[in-house]
């Protein structure tokens, strides 16, 4: 069978991901071993790689128990109590908070101090739980209200000023219409609609895929996503693909690709999330090319 394969020159890390697992290797260049605060990115692969050279992921629990060390903050960045932990520990940080993060976490503490004077609601669209979400929200001692779907905006007072950003990673259509939809039930209710902010914080380098996604799946008989299943931003990414292409399949080895999946004559392209390296999207395609040479 013959197929042509190729590999999507916008997938792999973003400048975050990139920047965290540098300043890890540089560490681990010098250090026999490194304590990463939560997963340094959500992909099983990657992780086991970093861990043969030493990094070792803790939780919350296993932090509060250490002394005088050294614990690294990813790139999805940590709410205040995190920062007082270490302190109170004499622990050091190396802060690997992604700058697009850090200046979302500053726009949302600046402004919930506005809102707070009159009495409104500061919204964050994300996924309940993620670290970068828990990071928001720990900007404001857990005063926010956290939404994953348009139907969750019925938590919310319409009558009351709204302020709302979005996590980096979500998907910039969705967060619009999730906006839109605010935006008219405020309307409906005659609420302040004037008081209702809407800040664009989804990172441009993120959300630039989305477009390029869709045209990459239009371009291919088939698409192989590779990410990690813990990834947000996989699933997000992965969806994107499947809107454009049904023909598109989400893997995290190459021992779940399937030889059912082809035809004969496939132009295959090869994709990823911004939490799947460079490397491992040039193994899949290796991995094809031996198996249709």
């Amino acid at each position: 069978m013959k197929i042509s394969i190729d590999i999507d020159t916008h997938s792999g890390f973003c400048y975050g991901v990139v920047r965290a697992i540098e300043q890890a290797e540089k560490y681990l260049e010098k250090s026999s071993e490194l304590h990463s605060l939560g997963s340094i990115v959500h992909n099983n692969t990657e992780i086991s790689r970093l861990k043969e050279k030493g990094l070792k992921t803790i939780d919350y629990k296993q932090m509060s128990a250490m002394k005088d060390s050294v614990v690294f903050i990813r790139a999805h960045g940590e709410p205040p109590s995190s920062y007082r932990l270490a302190e109170e520990n004499n622990l050091k940080i190396i802060d690997c908070t992604c700058p697009v993060v850090l200046k979302l976490q500053e726009r949302v503490k600046n402004n919930y101090r506005d809102l707070k004077t009159i009495n409104g609601q500061l919204v964050i669209f994300g996924k309940v739980g993620h670290a970068e979400v828990n990071g928001l929200v720990g900007q404001v001692d857990g005063d926010a209200t956290v939404i994953e779907t348009i139907d969750d905006i019925e938590r919310l007072d319409f009558s009351r000023p709204i302020y709302i950003f979005s996590q980096t990673t979500k998907d910039p259509e969705i967060y619009k219409q999730v906006c839109n939809a605010i935006r008219s039930r405020i309307v409906d209710q005659n609420g302040p609609v004037d008081k209702f902010k809407i800040f664009n914080t989804t990172c441009g380098q993120v959300s630039s895929r989305h477009p390029r996604l869709k045209e990459f799946s239009k371009d291919h008989s088939i698409i192989i996503f590779v990410s990690g299943r813990e990834s947000s931003n996989g699933k997000i990414l992965f969806d994107v693909c499947l809107r454009e292409n049904p023909r598109s399949y989400k893997i995290e080895t190459t021992e779940e690709i399937e030889l059912s999946w082809f035809k004969e004559g496939d132009s295959v392209g090869i994709c990823g999330a911004t939490s799947t390296p460079k490397w491992l999207l040039e193994d899949v395609a290796h991995y094809l090319r031996q198996l249709f040479p």
